[in-house]
């Protein structure tokens, strides 16, 4: 699971303490129930913090953006793709992930009961990882301003992936 506080708006001054700040979170997690938990306890903490501070009111909570729920992916589904991306471009080029935090609006798709997958496709220069791993400085992940991918290779070899797992979807009854 994981909780992240992305953004924290209060106050107008250095030193005048403000009526409100406004936290905005991510919660993750890698099954609903314990997502659900996650958000019930911040509830909980957030509102014992208020009265044990002695706050006037309860501080007002809501979960303005619900993209977050637990992704899924299908079992078969994930072994059909993981199959079609092998013949396509080799075993070598593919491997299988353990479960991630992702927070996207993909998973709404599984929560409908339609059948679904994510595939993560590599989009850095084999250069730029080789010396990532000799440097042990991290490469920049997918939502940062230094995420810079190689373009051409990661479209074509996307293009490759992506029409090799539709028509071998496509062909089955």
């Amino acid at each position: 699971m994981v909780v992240t506080v992305g953004s924290i708006h209060g106050g107008t001054k250095h030193n005048i303490i403000p009526d409100t700040v406004k936290l905005q979170l991510t919660v993750r997690a890698f099954r609903e129930e314990v997502r659900q938990r996650l958000l019930a306890g911040i509830a909980r903490i957030a509102k014992a913090e208020a009265e044990a501070a002695g706050a006037p009111k309860q501080p007002a909570m809501a979960i303005v953006d619900v993209s977050t729920p637990v992704t899924v992916n299908d079992p078969a589904l994930t072994a059909a793709v993981a199959a079609s991306l092998r013949a396509a471009l080799g075993s070598e080029r593919v491997r299988e992930l353990p479960p991630d935090a992702v927070s996207e609006d993909f998973s709404e798709f599984g929560r409908a009961g339609v059948p679904s997958v994510i595939f993560r496709l590599g989009a850095t220069d084999p250069r730029a990882i080789e010396e990532s791993r000799s440097s042990g400085k991290p490469l920049p992940s997918l939502h940062s301003a230094f995420f810079a991918p190689d373009r051409r290779p990661t479209i074509t070899t996307g293009i490759r992936a992506e029409s090799a797992v539709l028509l071998d979807l496509l062909k089955k009854p």
